[in-house]
């Protein structure tokens, strides 16, 4: 593994060059990461070229803690419902144009975490107004919603937050309890860029643990979440290479959430994530890594965060 990605071998990157995946999929998210990774920023952002984030936002593991996140977040039924309800694609669209919803929420993330900070907050300050106008009734609870609500942001945080950590530990990068905790600490303030005051969010592991143990009780797999993630986990339109490191993603992804998680969907038990398996696993990450990384600006924008962070090592 390098800095900039994994060393796939010649054979498998050929095989893979002409891959499609769902329309969009990769380009978009690519070309939203390649803009949003700044030339000359005017400061370090909120997090700085020395921060824990930094080094887990280039994390092999990103696809499946995203995932993971994901089948997390659509559990709460008000999270689910402000994406999924009648008339939801006013809000969300992700079913209706899934590349367009990751790009967008590539582009935050990316302008965020390597933006300065005037960056940062207008990024932000456009996501608050966006959630402003999604509000409705969940039809399964009878409760009305808010995306706006510090409540439901901050289970998308925290559920975001949990998976980075337990899919770089189990498929990517390890972070030791300090910098565990460093990283939970660091990313405070992305809660907070997004309407969370910041004495309610965890700064700390344990921290986030008994926080995601407090709001399980609420929590259920809803009609909408079965459907939502079930389009997920198998989409549309993959052809067979694509499909077979897809798997590998879905596996993983499943075999990290909490055991209560995967009772609540009705999944059966994991693939064990033996050595073997782990190792397959992270082969398919580094073959989407090297995809990504051949799409157009990427690889400079890359090379750009790595230059940042090698200069603010300690000499």
């Amino acid at each position: 593994m390098t800095e900039l990605g994994v060393a796939t071998p010649a054979k498998e990157l050929v095989s893979l060059a002409d891959t499609t995946f769902y329309p969009g999929l990769i380009e978009r998210p690519a070309a939203a990461f390649a803009s949003g990774v700044p030339e000359g920023a005017g400061d370090d952002g909120f997090f700085g070229p020395a921060s824990v984030t930094w080094r887990m936002s280039a994390d092999l593991a990103s696809p499946v803690a995203g995932l993971r996140s994901l089948l997390l977040q659509a559990l709460h039924p008000l999270a689910m419902a402000g994406v999924d309800q009648p008339g939801a694609d006013q809000h969300g669209g992700w079913r209706r144009d899934p590349a367009g919803r990751l790009a967008a929420a590539m582009a935050y993330l990316t302008t965020v975490t390597f933006g300065d900070r005037a960056a940062a907050m207008h990024a932000a300050a456009r996501v608050r107004r966006i959630h402003d106008h999604v509000r409705g009734t969940d039809v399964v609870t009878g409760r009305p919603y808010a995306a706006g609500d510090p409540a439901l942001l901050l289970w998308v945080h925290g559920a975001l937050v949990d998976s980075v950590l337990t899919a770089g530990n189990l498929v990517g990068t390890t972070l030791s309890a300090a910098d565990s905790n460093r990283y939970v600490a660091e990313m405070v303030t992305a809660a907070e860029l997004t309407g969370v005051p910041r004495r309610l969010v965890p700064s700390n592991v344990p921290q986030l643990d008994l926080y995601i143990a407090s709001v399980r009780p609420g929590l259920r797999c809803t009609p909408a979440a079965a459907e939502s993630m079930a389009y997920l986990l198998d989409p549309p339109g993959l052809d067979e290479d694509t499909a077979e490191i897809w798997q590998d993603i879905r596996d993983a992804a499943i075999a990290v959430l909490p055991r209560w998680a995967r009772q609540m969907y009705g999944y059966g038990a994991p693939t064990p994530l033996t050595p073997r398996r782990r190792t397959e696993i992270r082969q398919s990450l580094g073959v989407l890594d090297a995809m990504f990384l051949g799409q157009p600006d990427v690889l400079e924008a890359r090379q750009r965060i790595t230059l940042r962070m090698r200069a603010a090592r300690p000499a």
